[in-house]
């Protein structure tokens, strides 16, 4: 069965990556180094295990539009979003035996290194994906 992990993440968590701002500490140079090795090798023990379908990060949410269909009419907003702080950061799609077992996929993701200021703060949706129609169950 194949599933998608979803990691989410704040338009200030992606500033704080970037940099900084007056409201978000910048993330060290050690911390960036520390997240993309972890990612590395996690996303390698994926490969290697053969779960591993596809993995990709998401650009801020700044650089992102909302089309949607309201009154009959189309509109489009630019992000991020004042509806919602927490957006779609990055996926995994993988291919194992199980919910359980894509569960402990996202458990071992989640243990990524982060600045002390973030700690829980992260979470990760796990979803099933279905083939068709007929798969889906409501």
């Amino acid at each position: 069965m194949k599933y998608m992990i979803l990691a989410y993440a704040s338009q200030r968590d992606y500033d704080g990556m970037a940099g900084g701002t007056t409201e978000t500490p910048a993330w060290t140079s050690e911390e960036l180094a520390a997240m993309t090795e972890f990612m590395s090798a996690a996303n390698q023990e994926l490969a290697d295990s053969g779960e591993l379908i596809e993995t990709r990060g998401l650009a801020a949410p700044v650089h992102t539009r909302r089309v949607g269909n309201g009154d009959g009419a189309a509109f489009v907003t630019d992000g991020p979003y004042a509806e919602t702080q927490e957006v779609l950061a990055g996926y995994w799609i993988v291919e194992c035996e199980s919910f359980d077992r894509a569960t402990e996929i996202a458990v071992q993701l989640g243990k990524c290194p982060a600045p002390g200021h973030l700690a829980g703060r992260g979470y990760a949706d796990v979803r099933p994906i279905v083939d068709g129609a007929t798969e889906l169950v409501f």
